[in-house]
């Protein structure tokens, strides 16, 4: 990919990260440059440092989060969609009786009615860039942690692999080491009895990343997550050839973590597009409400719009957006209401980390539990025909937009939550 990606959302909102910064959030700081446990975080390649951090803006609360990747500073490359809570106490061990913060295993399980069991016999694949050199062991301590049973290399459970399916790792990089944390970590609460194929791309570059999407499915896996994006471009179309037309495989992509606006490649036709929501308990039958991850002022959130490029999928009839709008569904994203998980590679461990690269993993694992996608199916079609077995999203907003469905949540299908959250798996399913 040659030429700078560059988004348009509706014709409303041209360049709007301004240059070669990609979704810029200026409030939040870069993992480029950030001390985390006393070691400083290396600057990976095709990456720019971002500023200092700030108050994240939440649809329930303002918390201080600092992104765990680096906005790219080259055309082509992509950037991870996760942000870290720095207003909870990180450890790397925690004392006798003492839990987590933030959401396990057992609240998602709640939450989203999902089985406890379930998924055996699956393998869910999670491809990002460079290399989590602590990748198993932070997996053993989060499951260890949660009582899951273990997912080791030894026992088959756990495979890594390069993007040519051996193992020659690329480079360890400490902010996409956060994001493969977090991965594993959703898929393992989700679907504890599913299988994890971690495949590292050499780079964040979309060729890179698209090359590992391959291996993924090369290697059998019938679900692959991908948490990351880049600012949309005309050789989209391509890359969805090159690298997301699997059918009969279920691919999960993180829909963005600035608000209103579109990335690639969740508005590839071939892909389900994840965005995200705020999710706290209550007092109702569910037990849960939701409302969007974000903002009407926008920047922040959960990304959503109308894609510039890419055709509207058949089973998409939003009748405002002419080519395919995203997302197509949601889970749970804001830091504010975000994810307990344990990354000690340039990190202090047991962390909070919010952000669309949570619920695409998460939904991934949601895919694995409901079974084998049909062999010459596209599964991103499967919410729409059971769009009454999710939880929709009524409230809440990402930004301002016309059609304003496209950044506001309301009854049915809407931008930053798709058709809804999970309700069981009946919706993942033909």
């Amino acid at each position: 990919m040659s030429s700078l990606r560059k988004s348009t959302v509706d014709g409303q909102r041209a360049d709007r990260t301004g240059g070669l910064a990609r979704r810029g959030v200026p409030a939040l700081l870069s993992a480029a440059t950030l001390v985390i446990g006393g070691l400083i975080a290396a600057v990976p390649a095709g990456a720019a440092p971002a500023p200092a951090a700030a108050p994240h803006a939440s649809g329930s609360a303002a918390v201080p989060t600092h992104r765990l990747c680096a906005e790219p500073a080259k055309p082509g490359y992509m950037a991870c969609n996760a942000v870290a809570r720095t207003d909870v106490k990180q450890s790397l061990a925690l004392g006798r009786h003492i839990k987590p913060s933030g959401l396990g295993p057992a609240d998602l399980q709640s939450a989203y009615k999902l089985p406890k069991t379930g998924g055996s016999g699956q393998t869910v694949a999670i491809v990002d860039a460079n290399d989590d050199p602590n990748a198993e062991k932070d997996l053993a301590t989060y499951r260890k942690q949660y009582g899951l049973p273990e997912c080791t290399t030894a026992n088959g459970c756990f495979k890594k692999v390069d993007q040519n399916g051996g193992t020659k790792y690329p480079a360890p990089d400490s902010g996409w080491a956060g994001e493969i944390s977090l991965d594993v970590d959703m898929v393992s609460a989700a679907c504890p009895q599913c299988h994890i194929l971690l495949v590292e791309a050499n780079s964040a570059n979309m060729d890179d990343l698209g090359a590992a999407v391959n291996r993924a499915v090369t290697m059998g896996a019938k679900f692959v997550s991908n948490s990351y994006g880049g600012s949309e471009e005309s050789a989209d179309t391509t890359s969805d050839a090159k690298y997301f037309k699997h059918p009969g495989v279920a691919i999960t992509v993180s829909s963005g973590d600035s608000g209103y606006g579109v990335e690639y490649p969740a508005a590839s036709q071939y892909v389900t597009a994840v965005g995200g929501t705020s999710l706290k308990k209550d007092s109702s039958t569910r037990g849960w409400s939701e409302s969007v991850w974000g903002t009407k002022a926008g920047g922040e959130g959960a990304g959503s719009g109308c894609s510039q490029y890419d055709a509207k999928p058949s089973w998409q009839k939003d009748t405002g957006c002419a080519k395919r709008a995203v997302a197509d569904v949601a889970a749970v994203a804001d830091p504010a209401t975000g994810l307990a998980v344990y990354d000690s590679y340039q990190a202090s461990g047991w962390n909070v980390y919010g952000g669309t690269s949570a619920s695409s993993p998460f939904i991934a694992g949601v895919y694995a539990l409901a079974g084998a996608p049909g062999s010459s199916d596209t599964p991103a079609s499967y919410p729409y025909t059971h769009a009454s077995a999710l939880n929709d999203i009524t409230s809440g907003a990402n930004g301002s937009c016309s059609p304003s469905y496209l950044c506001t949540a309301g009854k049915g299908y809407d931008g930053p939550t798709g058709l809804g959250t999970p309700n069981g798996t009946a919706a993942f399913t033909k």
